[in-house]
């Protein structure tokens, strides 16, 4: 798309919304089904949010493609087939199209367009959003579908600018793909894209070497096609299997237990991970009831797993170094397809990092502290600048001129994930202080966007002009979310979870642990004309 064809904006809406992936399509769908005009922005050229920026090799889901997908409407969930039981990068993205298609929702967006700053006006309760097109929209509320897991992070090396071959982030893969045959090629990072992606690149290149800080856990995803009469099963049963997984703490329907492992004889604990590893996925964390509670527990989970590493990587000090020491779980636990087994490959390398850390880039290669190692092609799968990156990138201001990204210098404060005290009007879709990457991420979507759909409607009912959550319940919340998160063990390592990965960036773990008792809690907080708010009539705001 060009300026020359974007279709004409609207000027002043109801509802400016940023981001055109799974949560700004289903909140432009909302916002039209409740009467409310619409102006969506989104930086890429077309829809799909994160899944048309991550397009490398081996991209897939980690949640099973069925129930990663839309429940708002029986017909969409009945039409769609899903081949694989972990849909990829290109089924997704497929999927995304057919609803942008079916419900015709393009129209509300301007493509190629990047929402730069938005300033709120308190004398006409607005928000004046800016572009870097020069656009300016005026809209009563703004809601930033952003994703969590939207602005890449480029590692800070030592003259990674003198490299003379092409360096490509997983994050924003080249939409023409990459053909690494022939090539000498370097991944820097072992998270969840370079896990996905190794085993591909290595089918390729003439050598591929891996530059590995921190080794991370990684389950087998025994991925395969769907079968007719799963897809059949699953259909007829969809509305239960939605309603299962509202009730499920990652929002997912799967296998769960009661059992603890501090209460299992050994033999009842070798059998039930080896069940988890046979069945493959993130339904390992499900295990045990207390796998995520108890350090003894989670010793258990993760001495399994090293074991299975030791028995897929014939090299056993090559094993030892693929072996994580941290808590399962502390970090994004990845889903593979023989990731482990790729390192028998003659043509891949492992450099430890910790052994021998990353001096430079030079225009040659990377050169560690044991020496230079030559590269044609560099790969950063060093993850994302996650929960506020991209958000913290546009100029929000809201009452007084104070900027968000000033208003979170000491970290991500939110009331419910859904909305910031100084800012009114304004709303995220799983943001900070929320489940969000902690579950299914499109069950956490959808009801955010319900939620702030029905929040519009009981203002507009009632002639509210403005919302905003107080200091005192934004603050309550910041607690709560610290004090379940500490009852657990993801805050015990450094992770994307507490915003490790970015140099300077404030140490907060920013998602609420549970989704079913979140989703009470904002049930309640709607229930009771949304309790935590500041309201104001139009007729006060306008005074």
């Amino acid at each position: 798309m060009s300026d020359a064809t974007r279709a004409p904006l609207r000027e002043e809406v109801d509802v400016v919304v940023v981001g055109a992936g799974f949560g700004g399509l289903y909140m432009a769908y909302k916002a039209r089904e409740k009467g409310l005009s619409v102006q969506g922005f989104e930086r890429g050229d077309d829809v799909g949010g994160t899944w048309y920026w991550n397009r490398y090799p081996g991209a897939r889901c980690d949640i099973e493609s069925m129930q990663y997908s839309y429940a708002f409407d029986p017909e969409l969930e009945q039409e769609w087939d899903w081949s694989e039981r972990y849909a990829t990068q290109p089924e997704i993205l497929s999927y995304i199209d057919h609803v942008a298609k079916r419900y015709d929702l393009r129209r509300h967006f301007a493509f190629e367009t990047a929402v730069t700053g938005a300033t709120f006006d308190e004398a006409t309760s607005r928000w004046r959003v800016r572009t870097d097109k020069g656009d300016e929209v005026i809209a009563r509320y703004i809601v930033l579908a952003t994703g969590c897991l939207s602005t890449t992070n480029l590692p800070a090396i030592k003259g990674i600018e003198s490299f003379k071959g092409p360096i490509y982030h997983t994050g924003a893969w080249p939409k023409e793909g990459v053909d690494f045959t022939g090539l000498r090629v370097g991944v820097i990072g072992t998270g969840s894209s370079a896990i996905q992606s190794i085993p591909l690149m290595a089918e390729q290149a003439k050598h591929l070497t891996v530059f590995q800080r921190t080794p991370n856990y990684s389950i087998p995803a025994h991925n395969r096609p769907w079968t007719e009469e799963e897809r059949r099963d699953t259909k007829a049963n969809y509305r239960q299997i939605r309603a299962n997984a509202m009730t499920k703490p990652f929002a997912f329907d799967s296998f769960s237990t009661d059992a603890e492992a501090t209460k299992s004889t050994p033999q009842e604990i070798r059998a039930a991970f080896q069940r988890a590893w046979d069945d493959g996925g993130l339904g390992y964390m499900n295990t045990f009831a207390d796998l995520l509670l108890v350090p003894e527990a989670n010793k258990m989970a993760a001495d399994f797993v090293r074991e299975k590493i030791e028995g897929l990587v014939d090299d056993p000090d090559l094993a030892k170094k693929l072996m994580p020491s941290h808590t399962v779980g502390c970090k994004r636990l990845c889903v593979d397809t023989n990731y482990y087994a790729t390192f028998n490959r003659d043509n891949v390398t492992l450099v430890d990092l910790r052994e021998t850390p990353i001096e430079e880039i030079t225009a040659e290669g990377v050169r560690t502290a044991a020496g230079l190692v030559p590269c044609d092609a560099i790969v950063s799968a060093t993850g994302f600048d996650a929960m506020t990156g991209t958000i913290n990138r546009i100029d929000i201001k809201g009452r007084g001129g104070e900027r968000l990204r000033d208003h979170w210098a000491d970290g991500a404060r939110a009331y419910l994930g859904l909305g910031v005290a100084g800012f009114p009007n304004l709303f995220m879709i799983t943001g900070p202080g929320s489940p969000s990457v902690l579950t299914n991420m499109l069950v956490s979507i959808q009801h955010h966007v319900d939620w702030i759909a029905n929040a519009v409607s009981y203002l507009d009912d009632r002639q509210i002009a403005n919302i905003e959550p107080t200091t005192e319940a934004e603050n309550a919340w910041v607690k709560e979310v610290q004090e379940i998160a500490d009852t657990t063990l993801f805050p015990s390592c450094g992770s994307w979870y507490t915003g490790s990965n970015i140099e300077g960036k404030p140490k907060v773990f920013a998602a609420y642990v549970g989704f079913p008792p979140y989703a009470e809690k904002c049930a309640d907080v709607e229930a009771k004309g949304y309790d935590g708010f500041r309201l104001t009539p139009r007729t006060q705001a306008a005074e």
